[in-house]
C-alpha cells in the first residue's frame, strides 16, 4: 500500500462528488424546461439525470487481506455513468401554454426541487467530509516528513 493511498481515495471521492453536484445543478436549472429533447418529432420535457457511482474494489475484508499481504488493490470510487430518471412526467392543466397537448395539459420535467436539494446537501456534506480526510492525510504526511529532518 502506497503512502498516497488515502490521498488517492479521497481525490476520487472529491471528483465524483463534484460531478454529482454539477448534475444536480443541471437538474435544478431545468426544473421548468418543457422542451428538453426532440423524440419522434415531438418535444419531450427535460429528464432528471442521476450519477451512478461504484466503489473501486470489493468488500472491506478483501481490502484488509490485500493490505495484510501488501497487495495493491483498487481504492476510492468511480463514476460508472449518468442515467436518466424514468419516472413519469407531471401533467399540469394549462391550455394557454405553447407546449400544451390537445387536451390542454403540459408535461413538466420529472425533477422534484425538494429531492434535488436533499441530494445536493448530501453531496455537499460528502464533499466536505472528503476534504477533511484529504487535509488530515496531508497533515500526517507532512508530520512524517518533518520527523525525517
Amino acid at each position: 500500500m502506497s503512502i498516497f493511498h488515502s490521498l488517492n481515495t479521497s481525490a476520487s471521492a472529491l471528483t465524483a462528488g463534484r460531478l454529482r453536484m454539477d448534475v444536480i445543478s443541471s437538474n435544478m436549472a431545468n426544473v421548468d424546461t418543457t422542451r428538453g429533447k426532440l423524440v419522434d418529432g415531438q418535444w419531450q420535457p427535460y429528464k432528471r439525470k442521476m450519477v451512478v457511482q461504484q466503489p473501486q474494489g470489493n468488500s472491506f475484508s478483501s481490502y484488509l487481506s490485500k493490505a495484510m499481504n501488501q497487495e495493491k488493490g483498487g481504492s476510492g470510487t468511480k463514476v460508472t455513468g449518468i442515467v436518466e430518471d424514468d419516472t413519469p412526467f407531471q401533467l399540469v392543466y394549462n391550455p394557454e401554454h405553447p407546449d400544451a397537448n390537445e387536451d390542454g395539459y403540459v408535461a413538466l420535467p420529472n425533477v422534484d426541487p425538494l429531492k434535488e436539494m436533499v441530494d445536493l446537501i448530501s453531496a455537499t456534506r460528502s464533499y466536505e467530509a472528503n476534504v477533511t480526510v484529504f487535509n488530515a492525510s496531508k497533515g500526517m504526511l507532512m508530520k512524517a516528513l518533518e520527523i525525517g529532518k
